[in-house]
Parts: structure tokens; C-alpha cells; sequence
């Protein structure tokens, strides 16, 4: 009986979860220590494991683990062995039925904890107190990294090589080079993930630090508040929305505007524009533009088929042509800057005048001053690293693939995806092999039928529901990145083991993440292709927003999303943009129909179905 209640209470074992139909085989595609596993059983089995909706929703391609792997390491090595922050580890992974599954390691034992705080203090503390120039650093780091990759040549496989390679005696071949090349463009990434967390975790660090003294100084204090405090921040991800309204005000100024016509394609749209010297002033300007902005994934950029405006225009161009409306109609298509802003310097004076002392004061001011400093980091990171790097990046693997294709592996550029990046490794050294000696490849035979049967299991994972979390919940979820960032709170937890309100709910709840409230029908988005359907006053209802769909903040009313807390990227544009924002309610894209009346009532973090 009480092993009955305990299963209650519980969700499923990662151990007990069953294969989908026409899954079968699954676990080949991932190696062997992304799985669960009977040598860690007793390990795996007692802990809470969460489906990392926000960054992974979709199954795990192959080859597109090398993202999720290079985080795993990243995020883990900063807090463990080089910030050594007191109360976390890393945050561990494991991939069932395709879906990735994550779990913090967090320190229970007070006297580890005590003695990891000096470290911390001393290491953190060098960082904080030299912010702008480590972060300078930084950016030129970032920045050199992504050049690197650029500058990466991928050579095809000659008939015969050029002359010059006994005349200059050269000594390396194409076969050379191009292996050389996919390993360069590994360990790029890899690169790239540890810069992406020598600052983050601090920034999350400041903030959750200052959070921490608020909920102290003043008890019961709303979370929104205090995000609303460091709010009114000019970051990067809001600047290729910025270039956008340019460009839109550049068609008005040159008088092309009448290209971008309702229902025309981008390549319409150039073709008109290129007949006219004005036409093609303005395309000279967006040219310019798209290195670096266009660089800017229509997903999180973790996966490799969320391909970015570079590649897909299709959402800037609409945008654009949004804007340009916005403006003949007479509106002001700036973000609200000045009243988030006032909003901001308004709640900061009348909890710093709560203060009885000059002490208590000064500790207030440094804390918020530290947390406005870092804070941008938190976002502009996610430019550098997801969008700009990672779009140069699976377009460079896409390379390797054509080589490939042109070998005969494979049918299509995108079947590289299907397979492991060590297993690629393998295929190419099979290529440069045959190339070399002159007799077949293996590959062409080996991979194509495997190739299809990845195919067919990838598809039956997108059939399949995945559970939010496996294995046993704590009594009280207390990590605060998990809580922050993801928005997996106690309760949150408690509602997924026992579902309320059923079918006929009228109310959904989840964090506050932006104040106020608005009323307008819903617009349900679940993926980028339906973006350009959103209607002003609309109230936008997705899964989690992607930090390329910020044009459409400024057509809606609202925003609800089913993943995210109060660092989301939803919650922060929502409160830079001045509208209510209710985020990690789990079920909004599920329960909610587009046309539906709701109210978004960002203060109590209630989404209500009015009709």
C-alpha cells in the first residue's frame, strides 16, 4: 500500500517508459552514455529528471546532440570546477525515446557547501569586480570564434590534384584537409560552448544574488518586481528587430515601400526592387545588414532544420512589410523605452525608501547596480552563441554533407543529420579512403538504409507524448536556475502529477512574467511557419517563444506560453515591450483555440478562457 502511494507520487521510471510504435531501436542513434542505463539504475531511478522543453522540445536528431553535448560540458565544468558555485553541480542529461531529459546536481551537505564558498567568492568576485573589461574581452573572443568558423574552407575531392601540389610541394591532399576541416568545425563548437558559460552562470548568479536580498528586505515581495527592477536593457537580441524597423523606415524614405506588397515573396520583392537605383540602394543596405543580424535562428538554434532569417527570409520580410503599415498608419514602432524604464526607476524608489539606514541602503544599491551590470549577458550571449554561430555552423556541416552526396552516401543534403558526429567522422574517412586507394566506399551501401530507418523512427517520436518529468519529485524544488530559467517550480510539479480543472477549465496558471492585464482573442503559434498569421491584438499562445519572433511583440496584446519562469525569453521581452505575460502554464497550446477570447492577467500569472 504505501509502495502504491509512493508510485502516486511519483512519475514514471525512465526504466518503465515503453518504446513507441515504429521506435523500435531508437537508442543506436545516440551514444552509449546519453542513455539510461542498468549500471546506474539505482542512481537514475532516485531522482527527478525534467523534459528540457525550453531549449530541446522536438526529438534529438543525431548529429544535432553535438548542441546539447557541448552545454552538458559547459554549463557543468563552470559551476563544478572553475566558479565552484556552493550549493550546484552541473546539470545532468539523458535522451528516452529521442527527448532530452535533465537534472540538477545540487549539494546537500552544508559543511561541502561552506567550504566551496571561498572559492566562489574570490573566483565570481574577480569577474564581478572587472566585468567590463573581462566582458570586452569576451565579446572579441566570441566574435573571433565565430570568424574562425567562417574562414573554415570545406575541399571536395578532385579527379586529380592540382599541379601545384608537386610543384609548391605542398605534402597534404584534399583528404587532408577536409577531415582537418570537420575537425576544426567540432572543435569550434565545442569553443564556442565554453565561452558561452564563462559569464552566464554569473550573470544568472547576480541576478538570482539580488533576488535572493529582495525576498530578505522585504517578504512577500512579487518575483516581478524585482525583474522589473533590472529591467529597461538595451541587448542585442532586440537588435535585429531594430535593423527591421530601419529597413522598413529606409523603403518609406527611398519611396520603394510599394514592393513590399501584401503576399509577395522576398525573391519578388528583390527582383522588384533591383530594377531601381533607390530599389537598389536599399538592397545594398541589406546586404550590409545580414552579417551578422540575419544570423538569427526562427528557432532556439539547437536544432539543425530551424533555419535562420539568412536562409529563410520569409518572417524579416513580413516583418518588414509590417512595419512599413505601422508607420504610413502614423505609429510609433519603437520599443516602449521610456515607460519601461520610468516603471522601473518607480518601483526601485519606493522599496529603497523602505530602508531605515544608509547601510541597508548602499548593500540595496550595490546589489541592483551588480545585477543591472551583468545582466545583459544573460541575453546577448544567446546572439552570439545560438544564433549567429550556430546558423554559420550547420550550414557549414551542410558542406561535409554535399561532399558526401556528391560521393553517393546519401540521396539528400539534409541526411547528414541522421547520423552521429563521430559517425560522420567515419563516413568521411570511408570517402577519402576510396578516394585514395580507388575502390568503392562502403558508405553508399551502409548508410542509406540506416538512414531510412532514422527517418522513420524520428517520425514516430514526433507522434509520441513524452511525459514531463520521470522519477521521484524532491519535497521542495529549491535550485534556483531550474526554477529562474525553466520555470519548474514545487507546484508546477505537483500540477503535472495531478492535473486540475480537466476539459472544461476555464483557467490556466502559471508565473507572472510580465504585469498588467489585456483581453483579446488567442493565436495559437506552434511553430515559426504560422509567425506570419499573427494579427495585431492578438494575445500570441505558444510553446515557448524563439528570440526571433520579437517583431511580433509589437502587433500583440499579450503572451502566454506553456515552458519558461521568470528569466524566460518571453517574460523578459514581454516586460521590455510593457505587456502582460503569463509563461510556464504547461498545457496553454493544448487547451487554448485560436479565435478563443482570453484574459492574461500578468500580476496573478491567470490566464482566463472568457468565451
Amino acid at each position: 500500500m504505501v509502495e502504491a502511494r509512493a508510485r502516486a507520487r511519483s512519475f514514471p521510471s525512465p526504466f518503465d517508459v515503453a518504446t513507441p510504435l515504429g521506435a523500435e531501436g531508437w537508442q543506436e542513434m545516440y551514444p552509449y552514455y546519453y542513455l539510461f542505463s542498468p549500471e546506474r539504475r539505482e542512481f537514475e531511478e532516485g531522482k527527478l529528471w525534467f523534459r528540457d522543453g525550453m531549449h530541446h522540445p522536438e526529438p534529438l536528431y543525431p548529429f544535432d546532440t553535438v548542441t546539447s553535448e557541448s552545454w552538458w560540458v559547459g554549463l557543468g565544468q563552470y559551476n563544478t570546477r572553475v566558479f565552484i558555485v556552493p550549493p550546484a553541480l552541473g546539470i545532468d542529461q539523458r535522451v528516452l525515446n529521442g527527448y532530452l531529459y535533465i537534472s540538477a546536481n545540487a549539494i546537500t551537505d552544508n559543511d561541502v557547501v561552506g567550504k566551496r564558498v571561498d572559492f566562489f567568492m574570490k573566483r565570481a568576485g574577480h569577474y564581478f569586480q572587472n566585468w567590463d573589461a573581462l566582458y570586452a574581452k569576451w565579446e572579441k573572443k566570441a566574435t573571433e570564434t565565430i570568424r574562425e568558423l567562417q574562414a573554415i574552407q570545406v575541399p571536395s575531392l578532385p579527379e586529380m590534384e592540382d599541379e601545384s601540389m608537386v610543384t609548391e610541394g605542398r605534402g597534404v591532399t584534399s583528404a587532408y584537409h577536409l577531415i582537418a576541416a570537420y575537425d576544426r568545425c567540432i572543435e569550434n563548437m565545442y569553443k564556442m560552448w565554453h565561452l558561452h558559460f564563462e559569464f552566464l552562470n554569473l550573470g544568472y548568479a547576480a541576478y538570482l544574488t539580488f533576488y535572493g536580498f529582495c525576498q530578505q528586505a522585504f517578504p512577500g515581495i512579487p518575483d516581478q518586481n524585482v525583474a522589473k527592477m533590472v529591467s529597461g536593457i538595451d541587448v542585442m537580441l532586440f537588435r535585429p528587430d531594430d535593423e527591421l524597423k530601419r529597413l522598413a523606415q529606409l523603403a518609406l524614405d527611398l519611396g520603394v515601400s510599394d514592393a513590399f506588397g501584401d503576399g509577395r515573396s522576398p525573391d519578388q520583392v528583390l527582383a522588384d526592387l533591383s530594377q531601381g537605383a533607390a530599389g537598389q540602394q536599399w538592397v545594398a543596405d541589406l546586404e550590409k545588414t545580414k552579417d551578422p543580424w540575419f544570423n538569427f535562428s526562427n528557432g532556439g538554434g539547437f536544432y539543425h532544420h530551424h533555419r535562420s532569417w539568412i536562409d529563410q527570409p520569409k518572417l524579416p520580410f513580413s516583418s518588414i512589410r509590417s512595419y512599413i503599415g505601422q508607420l504610413q498608419r502614423g505609429e510609433d514602432i519603437a520599443r516602449p523605452m521610456q515607460v519601461v524604464r520610468a516603471e522601473r526607476d518607480r518601483i526601485t524608489a519606493e522599496y529603497r525608501a523602505l530602508f531605515k539606514t544608509d547601510e541597508d541602503r548602499k548593500a540595496f544599491d550595490d546589489q541592483l547596480g551588480l545585477a543591472r551590470t551583468v545582466f545583459p549577458y544573460v541575453e546577448n550571449h544567446n546572439f552570439y552563441v545560438e544564433h549567429w554561430h550556430h546558423t554559420i555552423f550547420w550550414n557549414k556541416i551542410r558542406e561535409f554533407s554535399q561532399v558526401l552526396k556528391a560521393a553517393d552516401f546519401w540521396d539528400e543534403v539534409e541526411d547528414l543529420f541522421y547520423l552521429h558526429r563521430r559517425e560522420v567522422y567515419d563516413a568521411l574517412y570511408d570517402c577519402i579512403t576510396s578516394w585514395a586507394v580507388g575502390t568503392p566506399a562502403r558508405g553508399p551501401k551502409y548508410w542509406r538504409p540506416i538512414i531510412q530507418k532514422r527517418k522513420k523512427i524520428i517520425e514516430s517520436l514526433y507522434q509520441w507524448t513524452p511525459p514531463p518529468a520521470l522519477g521521484p519529485p524532491p519535497e521542495v524544488i529549491t535550485e534556483p536556475f531550474t526554477i529562474m530559467l525553466w520555470g519548474i517550480t514545487t507546484e508546477r510539479v505537483g500540477e503535472w502529477l495531478n492535473p486540475s480543472g480537466g476539459e472544461d477549465a476555464r483557467t490556466l496558471s502559471g508565473f507572472a512574467g510580465s504585469g498588467g492585464v489585456a483581453e483579446g482573442p488567442a493565436r495559437v503559434v506552434l511553430n515559426v511557419e504560422e509567425i506570419s498569421s499573427v494579427l495585431e491584438g492578438e494575445i500570441l499562445v505558444c510553446t515557448i517563444t524563439s528570440p526571433s519572433w520579437t517583431p511580433v511583440f509589437n502587433k500583440i496584446r499579450a503572451a502566454v506560453s506553456d515552458i519558461g519562469g521568470m528569466m524566460s525569453h518571453a517574460a523578459i521581452v514581454s516586460r521590455e515591450y510593457g505587456l502582460p505575460a503569463v509563461v510556464g502554464t504547461g498545457w496553454a497550446t493544448t487547451k487554448i483555440k485560436t479565435g478563443q477570447r482570453l484574459r492574461v492577467d500578468g500580476d496573478t500569472g491567470v490566464v482566463t478562457l472568457l468565451d
